[in-house]
């Protein structure tokens, strides 16, 4: 499906650094009865239950359980506008940076937060993605 999702970036407020142009977005627009996919908070956990101990095992994991819900609601990373990242580990964000440029970088990236947390449910667990996207 199209998208009907317009970002902002305007030169009223600071510039987005260059090397997050294609991972972020200061605001996100939708069109009025626009369908929307609030996806619950992704974790590493594979669909054989197993979750890796690495970082970057687990974000390319949560990552994939995004899309697998995009495309079960037939929509794409294009149809992305707002995502949520917690870590538990502050010096993993650099790791997470180079992760979502390579796999979801575009022209028209969703709007981010993203967040350092103490611990999510289990402690095992190091990030957690959760997305609203529209079509």
């Amino acid at each position: 499906m199209a998208t009907s999702v317009t970002t902002y970036n305007p030169s009223s407020i600071w510039p987005v650094p260059e090397a997050f142009r294609t991972i972020y977005s200061h605001a996100s627009e939708t069109v009025a009865g626009a369908r929307t996919l609030y996806i619950s908070g992704q974790v590493g956990i594979a669909p054989d239950g197993t979750l890796p101990a690495g970082f970057a095992e687990q974000a390319q994991i949560a990552m994939t359980n995004v899309e697998s819900l995009l495309a079960t609601a037939d929509m794409s990373l294009a149809n992305l506008v707002k995502l949520t990242f917690y870590l538990t580990r502050a010096e993993d964000a650099p790791a997470l940076v180079e992760i979502r440029q390579a796999r979801w970088g575009s022209a028209t990236p969703p709007t981010v937060t993203a967040l350092t947390v103490s611990a999510l449910v289990r402690p095992e667990l190091l990030i957690e993605i959760d997305a609203i996207a529209a079509a």
